[in-house]
Parts: C-alpha cells; sequence; structure tokens
C-alpha cells in the first residue's frame, strides 16, 4: 500500500485498488478525507501467494465433455480414449473467472495498514511543517529586523525635504526678482508634506500584524487561510512604507522586506 500527497488547494483523491475493492470504496475515501487537503494518490496491490488461482475449472462440464467425446468415439469404433484431454479442455466454459468477494478479516487489515500509511503520512507533514514553521518565523523576524532599521533614515528624510523645498524656492525666487517666500507659510507648506510623509501608523500596524502572525503560528489546529490574510495586512502597510518613503534607504529596505514576504507567501501554499 502506498499514499502519496502533494500540495493542492482542495483535496483531490486518486485511487488506483484491485476491482473487488471497488465495494469498500466509500469508505476508503471518508478514510482518506481526514487528510484535509492536497493531491492524493492511493495504491493498493496484493498477492495472495497460498490461495487458489484468479480462475477456476468446472470439472462437472469437463467431465459431461469427456464422457460425450468418449460416446462419440465409441460409435466411431474408436477403442482407444488417448488424445480426448486436448479437447476438452478447447471446449467453451471450463474455466470461469472467480469471483472476489471482500470477506471482514481481509478488510481489518487493509484498514489497518491504511490507517499505518496515513499514520506515517502524517509524521511526515508534521515533520515539514516544523521545518517551514522555523523559515516563516525566520522570515517575520526578518520584517521586523529591518523595520527596525528605518528610524535612523527617518530624521535624514525630514531634513532632505526640508532641503528640497529650500532649494526649489530659492530657485524660483531667484527667477522672479529676488521674490523672498513667506517664511511662515514655508513652515506651515513643510509641516503638511512631512505629516503627509509620516508613516509611524503603519509602522505600527506592521509591527502588530507581524507579532499576530507569529501568535497564530503556534495554534494546534490548521490556519494557513487565516495566515494567508494576515500576510495580505502586512503586504499593504509594507507598500505604503514604500509609497512614503522618499528616500532612497528606506526604499532598499522596503525591497527586502517585499522579498522576504514573497518567499512568506511560497510557504503558505504548503500549509493547510
Amino acid at each position: 500500500m502506498e499514499v502519496k500527497s502533494l500540495n493542492s488547494k482542495g483535496l483531490d483523491l486518486n485511487m488506483k485498488v484491485p476491482s473487488w475493492f471497488r465495494e469498500r470504496e466509500l469508505e476508503i475515501r471518508n478514510i482518506l478525507s481526514s487528510l484535509q487537503r492536497g493531491k492524493i494518490d492511493l495504491f493498493i496491490s496484493m498477492e495472495d501467494i497460498v490461495g487458489p488461482p484468479g480462475y477456476m475449472l468446472n470439472k462437472s462440464l469437463a467431465k459431461q465433455y469427456h464422457e460425450l467425446l468418449r460416446e462419440l468415439q465409441q460409435e466411431f469404433g474408436e477403442e482407444s480414449s488417448e488424445g480426448l484431454l486436448p479437447l476438452v479442455m478447447r471446449m467453451p466454459d471450463l474455466l470461469q473467472s472467480r469471483t472476489e468477494e471482500m470477506d471482514q478479516r481481509q478488510w481489518e487489515m487493509i484498514h489497518n495498514a491504511l490507517d499505518e500509511a496515513l499514520e506515517e503520512l502524517e509524521q511526515f507533514r508534521v515533520a515539514e511543517g516544523t521545518i517551514l514553521k522555523t523559515d516563516l518565523e525566520h522570515r517575520i523576524m526578518s520584517i521586523l529586523s529591518l523595520l527596525d532599521t528605518i528610524d535612523p533614515f527617518e530624521a535624514e528624510r525630514k531634513e532632505t525635504v526640508r532641503k528640497t523645498l529650500q532649494k526649489s524656492l530659492e530657485s524660483f525666487a531667484a527667477g522672479n526678482g529676488d521674490a523672498r517666500p513667506d517664511a511662515n507659510r514655508f513652515e506651515e507648506e513643510l509641516v503638511y508634506y512631512l505629516e503627509k510623509m509620516d508613516f509611524t501608523e503603519e509602522k505600527v500596524r506592521l509591527r502588530k500584524h507581524c507579532d499576530f502572525f507569529l501568535e497564530i503560528l503556534t495554534e494546534e489546529e490548521s490556519q494557513g487561510k487565516k495566515l494567508g490574510f494576515i500576510c495580505q495586512e502586512i503586504g499593504r502597510e509594507i507598500n505604503t512604507l514604500g509609497s512614503k518613503a522618499y528616500h532612497a534607504g528606506i526604499q532598499k529596505i522596503v525591497v527586502g522586506m517585499k522579498d522576504e514576504l514573497e518567499k512568506i507567501k511560497e510557504q503558505l501554499l504548503n500549509i493547510l
């Protein structure tokens, strides 16, 4: 017995079993449904090395054929009955297919073997899940670490914006009779731009989403879809950080976050 599972969004069962298993097919499918998701292939082969062959000889019919042939031979005046057996074996309906029926003992044997195969498959899943969990934790922590590296750039970013606006105004003033802008108005506009560029809220939400992701990751029940939804929220905050960055250094950090997030999304496809 062999059970193979490949990744799939739903549960796709494919069974290759002997024909006389058909009466138990529904029960087998119900047992396999415990796997919840995946492209599941089940292969069962069975060989009875001590039992009768797949066909049986109708001895009663063979004797009747032999008797009829011997009577016919005597009518033609032939005394020897040698050579009748090959003729008998050519007669129709002598070989009959043995109807296979699964008794309770055989079903219990198959059921136990299937349970054992599924248990081993589940152990492989758990082992793979442990590796995935470690990888996902590592990548979420990497996103949080990258988020912490943004702080040193924020003061520099504000000063860069101030200098850029100041330079633009000086250039404008030089081309318009050395007109000087109102200092108070300039500060108001600067505050307006800085407020639009502020991403404190996005940073707080991103950190909360990452913490929530790590929390859900430790739950016993399968949470693949919920982790996918949290990933969408993490991506939304990272994109907002990128749109508000206005700084090459921060943009590089955002690109690093996106790279880690894409790898997380790829791994989530392997989680129930």
